[in-house]
């Protein structure tokens, strides 16, 4: 059972990071403190799914984890 959590963590880990390579570049906190003008700006399409699966990826990670202290 421990085998089977620990390949699953990696292969969550890996698509994580992987999801989060994908998202769109230059929208950290430089643009927010005034570089790009654009304070808020609503997401659609591919980068709404995008950004929905990173967070799903890493709940799915943590849960994991959990898990895998408990048992």
């Amino acid at each position: 059972m421990d085998t089977i959590l620990i390949i699953g963590e990696i292969v969550i880990a890996v698509l994580l990071v992987i999801a989060i390579l994908f998202q769109r570049q230059g929208g950290g906190l430089s643009s927010t403190l005034g570089g790009g003008g654009e304070v808020y700006r609503t997401k659609r399409g591919a980068e709404k799914f995008l950004l929905q699966g990173t967070i799903a990826l890493a709940i799915v990670l943590l849960l994991l984890a959990i898990t895998r202290i408990i048992i």
